[in-house]
């Protein structure tokens, strides 16, 4: 079935030059790309797409890094593309991460962990209009 993920390659995936690294397993997953765009985001949009974490102890952590830089937004489309970003992203903690994987090959902290994909269908409506409102 298909579907749309949002996808973020955080700011330490963009200063590490891995934009392009991201982009090119996407797209050999057989994921197709339907908006791309390199932008640093305010404090207003991140805490709509992290509203859920607002109250955890790394909350603050969270939105200073994630407005701290130049980010890529891309949604991403094709049948079971959330699954399938989530495979190629590994596991949150990249220690855990399986080589091979983005966070697995390119990651150490789980708070670093270079990439974001949507976890459900839902999700991936939701955030996609939060990054490209006119999708």
């Amino acid at each position: 079935m298909s579907e749309r993920t949002l996808i973020l390659i955080k700011p330490d995936g963009v200063a590490r030059g891995l934009v392009g690294e991201v982009v090119r397993r996407i797209e050999g997953k057989g994921l197709q790309l339907v908006a791309m765009e390199l932008r640093t985001i305010d404090h207003a949009t991140a805490a709509e797409h992290y509203a859920e974490h607002e109250g955890r102890p790394y909350y603050e952590d969270l939105m200073s890094f994630i407005t701290g830089g130049p980010l890529v937004a891309i949604v991403a489309e094709g049948d079971r593309a959330i699954e399938a970003f989530r495979q190629l992203a590994g596991s949150t903690d990249p220690v855990a991460a399986p080589t091979g994987s983005i966070r697995g090959d390119f990651a150490t902290a789980t708070n670093r962990n270079i990439v974001h994909g949507s976890d459900s269908p839902e999700n991936g409506i939701r955030e996609a209009k939060i990054f490209f409102p006119n999708l």
